[in-house]
């Protein structure tokens, strides 16, 4: 059974869409969410953690995923961390449905 809406530890409502919790892994294999983490959604990404390139990748690759331009996606903290907050100017549905689709299928 999937889970929505405010189900999603990782997920929740902003002014201006919905923040995402993420705990990024750089370089993977290849870019994949891998369920759930203490809270956060668990992103496996293939980029290096050096000169801001794991960050960009993460915003592109989310961007693609959610079918929205990387305008609509800001990173909020986590900078120079695994742990991070991303803003998503979508509604929270949206970005739950998507969750749904990637982690429960």
């Amino acid at each position: 059974m999937a889970v929505t809406g405010p189900g999603w530890p990782c997920l929740r409502a902003a002014d201006d869409g919905c923040v995402l919790d993420l705990s990024v892994q750089p370089n993977a294999k290849k870019t994949q969410p891998d369920g759930l983490h203490d809270g956060a959604l668990r992103v496996r990404l293939a980029a290096p953690p050096v000169d801001g390139k794991a960050n960009a990748a993460l915003l592109a690759w989310l961007a693609a995923e959610l079918r929205c331009p990387k305008r609509d996606l800001s990173l909020l903290r986590g900078e120079a961390s695994r742990r991070k907050q991303v803003q998503v100017a979508l509604p929270e549905q949206a970005v739950a449905t998507w969750l749904d689709r990637v982690l429960c299928p």
